[in-house]
């Protein structure tokens, strides 16, 4: 598994300055600012409405877990609720990132994600949170066992199948552009297996975008995505115009992470040179940017953003 990712340098901490994790989740951000002040009862209210609506639950506590302060405010709210099984998540998964930053020894962090777990079992959102520290600290073995963890809860879990495909998506990098990887395969079997109206439906266009990561890493693709190639195969382009047909017809805007699919689908559109189609897929998504895939291979992902807008926008 890669290690950590290095300290943001001037422009990667620009970038990640213009990208809000918490993406068009509005009671999200205002709960997120009340535990920045110590007022964690806004967030318990806001996990208690979130229920077993899982995709939702995991979309907030990774977001709520980010920022330096949550760990201790978790604490807080533990010391008052031990019982909580929201407060033991949430501190759970804020020593996952602060173990992802060095800051914590990951062992702290599995530990209360085990509690975590332990208080909910149905919950897959603890295991979530050993998924993506052992997918930067563990081992591949790790890493399947507890996407199955994630899956006997949740069997259609967002977050959790992006992470196997990125993790996926870094076997055999010196294959080449092989069209037969399995990082495609998993990805048609998770989007075939999921309902009709799943977002996994747009899986296979996050697996091409994460081997072509892989693959200009390597230096087996160039370094500029729209023209690389990588997005003009015929498999491809199959590949993008099931994804884009799936959202016309399906959309999901409720979904809290579709912005996440939107970025990929619209990255993709792109790089096929398919403006119109691109075009519409940047109105949806607004201001609503993420850092991957724009970042790929190194790029400044709000630089990225933009220019491929401007473009499809005619606004350039």
């Amino acid at each position: 598994m890669p290690p950590p990712p290095p300290p943001l340098g001037r422009g990667r901490k620009r970038a990640a300055q213009a990208f809000d994790a918490a993406l068009d989740d509005a009671e999200l951000v205002t709960a997120r600012a009340a535990l920045a002040q110590g007022r964690w009862q806004a967030v318990r209210t806001l996990l208690a409405a979130t229920g077993d609506d899982w995709d939702r639950r995991g979309h907030r506590v990774v977001v709520l877990a980010e920022p330096p302060h949550t760990a201790a405010w978790a604490r807080d709210w533990l010391l008052a609720e031990p019982e909580s099984a929201d407060a033991s998540v949430l501190l759970g998964m804020a020593l996952v990132r602060r173990a992802l930053r060095g800051e914590e020894k990951p062992e702290n962090a599995r530990e209360t994600c085990r509690s975590a777990a332990a208080l909910a079992p149905a919950d897959p959102t603890p295991w979530l949170g050993l998924l993506l520290l052992e997918r930067a600290l563990g081992e591949e073995a790790d890493v399947v066992r507890l996407f199955d963890e994630v899956r006997l809860r949740h069997a259609d879990h967002h977050h959790a199948h992006h992470v196997m495909v990125a993790a996926l998506a870094e076997r055999h990098a010196e294959a080449g552009p092989d069209p037969l990887h399995e990082v495609y395969d998993f990805a048609n079997w998770a989007a075939e297996q999921a309902p009709a109206d799943s977002p996994l439906a747009i899986l296979p266009v996050v697996a091409h975008a994460e081997r072509y990561r892989v693959l200009a890493a390597a230096g087996l693709a160039s370094a500029d995505p729209a023209a690389s190639g990588h997005w003009a195969g015929r498999r491809a382009r199959q590949v993008m115009k099931s994804a884009f047909d799936w959202w016309l017809e399906w959309g999901q805007e409720g979904h809290p992470r579709h912005m996440i699919d939107l970025n990929y689908l619209a990255h993709a559109k792109h790089c096929e040179g398919r403006a119109a189609e691109a075009a519409a897929l940047f109105l949806r998504i607004g201001e609503h940017a993420t850092p991957a895939p724009w970042s790929y291979p190194d790029r400044d992902p709000y630089t990225a953003f933009r220019t491929a807008r401007a473009s499809a926008l005619g606004t350039a």
